[in-house]
């Protein structure tokens, strides 16, 4: 059995693999374009997701199980997938700690001034008028309850903040005070402090963040998006930014991706910008890794329906 890896893994997660399964030939740190030799003999191709088209696929005829080291599936050539009927597994649940800490860190950012007081000490300036508020008490509201959602909200609890989420059914999950179903989602807006993005791109949640929803926000409001780019309406961000109808916005993900340099956002004072790596940290690729190894375990017993995060090629989540 022959595993592709168009993902860069270390040199110990290397010898991992190779210690779990001695009988199974690894093709490592190899682009998918340098592998056109190798695509043919890959029962299993290890991925991030956005490399794979669908002649790839046409091409890998020995192909049955996609693992994608990451939680997102949007750039998967679905329909040649379905076709062919190949597995397709994901590593959801790898962001849930590093993009909840990188939610607490940029509310805290916000919250207590860090961009102003970085400018102070290049400026040498001593300025004790800088105001500061605390997380304490305010109210979060997070558009989406799954694995990321949950972390965040278990963090935001523990700074003593009020927790409010939305997903499709309204259903209550644990660390979440309330929980709004999605044809609700404008009802917690009005409140909330912080109104954190960590939606994927689907069909029902493209342009969700719109005028409309910005426009419900107040003023003193933060909008954080880790989800997906798609989520949000960029010119009515900017126009509700212009405007003052919410006080900073924090982008970690775009329309397009990398953000073009002359785009409005880089130039905005209340805007924060990161080049989409809310998730990456140094445990991520880990994580993502153990993931694969329990479902290759599975897989190799024939015990399908028990591997982690098995995507369904219709719905494609």
């Amino acid at each position: 059995m022959n595993v592709l890896s168009t993902v860069k893994l270390t040199h110990a997660i290397k010898e991992q693999l190779a210690n779990h399964f001695p009988i199974i030939t690894f093709f490592h740190d190899l682009k998918i374009d340098e592998a056109e030799q190798l695509i043919p003999r890959a029962d299993i191709i290890l991925t991030y997701g956005e490399d794979l088209v669908e002649d790839h696929i046409k091409a890998a005829t020995n192909l049955k199980w996609v693992m994608v080291a990451s939680a997102g599936i949007e750039k998967l050539p679905f329909d040649i997938l379905k076709e062919r009927k190949i597995l397709v597994t994901n590593a959801k649940g790898v962001h849930g700690i590093p993009m909840a800490e990188y939610c607490l860190a940029m509310m805290l950012q916000v919250s207590r001034q860090a961009k102003a007081l970085i400018e102070n000490e290049k400026q040498h300036n001593w300025d004790r008028s800088v105001k500061m508020n605390e997380l304490y008490g305010k109210t979060v509201y997070i558009l989406g309850t799954g694995a990321i959602g949950s972390a965040t909200a278990k963090l935001s609890k523990a700074f003593g903040m009020n927790v409010v989420g939305m997903n499709r059914d309204g259903r209550s999950v644990e660390h979440f005070d309330t929980t709004y179903k999605k044809e609700d989602i404008l009802l917690p807006v009005k409140d909330a402090d912080f109104i954190i993005s960590v939606l994927p791109s689907t069909s029902a949640t493209k342009s969700l963040v719109n005028e409309t929803f910005l426009n419900t926000m107040k003023s003193e409001a933060v909008f954080i998006n880790i989800g997906r780019g798609d989520v949000v309406v960029e010119e009515h961000l900017i126009t509700a930014l212009e405007n003052n109808k919410l006080k900073h916005a924090v982008l970690d993900v775009f329309e397009e991706e990398p953000l073009g340099k002359k785009h409005k956002f880089w130039d905005m004072e209340n805007v924060t910008i990161t080049p989409h790596l809310s998730g990456i940290t140094d445990l991520y690729l880990p994580r993502a890794i153990d993931i694969f190894i329990r479902n290759f375990n599975h897989y190799l017993d024939g015990k399908l329906t028990d591997m982690d995060n098995n995507i369904n090629l219709v719905q494609r989540y």
